[in-house]
């Protein structure tokens, strides 16, 4: 991990981890910010630095840049620039540490779903491109 990566790191992951588990102890969940610290690291460490559903390559140099306000005014193309910034995915529907890592703009279309309803849809993405694609039958 490069320095200016290594050095931001802890306050993300402890950010995050508040963050998330106040958010899941609203929702039912009963864990707490060490265990959330934890499942973090543990599902930054096994991501291996790529989105876990596209594969691509994340930008670790983007963590603790976000700005709300920069956002607010940049809109669209400030959206893509932070396209493959790491974002902490809840890896089910409940409200507990169970998490992987994928780009901003993966979780953001994700949204709610479930991995499953994510990959159906994004197969149904898919066979709709290859029916637009498809060459015309000459009959």
């Amino acid at each position: 991990m490069p320095d200016n990566v290594a050095r931001t790191y802890p306050g993300w992951v402890q950010r995050k981890a508040v963050t998330l588990c106040k958010r899941d102890q609203k929702r039912g969940g009963s864990g707490n910010v060490q265990q959330y610290r934890l499942a973090i690291h543990e599902a930054v460490v096994a991501s291996g630095g790529l989105d876990h559903w596209t594969g691509e390559q994340l930008d670790w140099h983007l963590i603790g840049t976000y700005d709300n306000r920069e956002a607010a005014e940049g809109k669209g193309e400030h959206k893509k620039q932070y396209a493959l910034l790491p974002t902490i995915d809840h890896h089910s529907n409940r409200p507990e540490p169970n998490f992987v890592i994928c780009a901003w703009r993966t979780n953001d279309a994700k949204h709610d779903m479930t991995p499953e309803e994510l990959v159906a849809f994004c197969r149904r993405v898919v066979a709709h491109a290859d029916t637009l694609n498809a060459p015309a039958d000459d009959d």
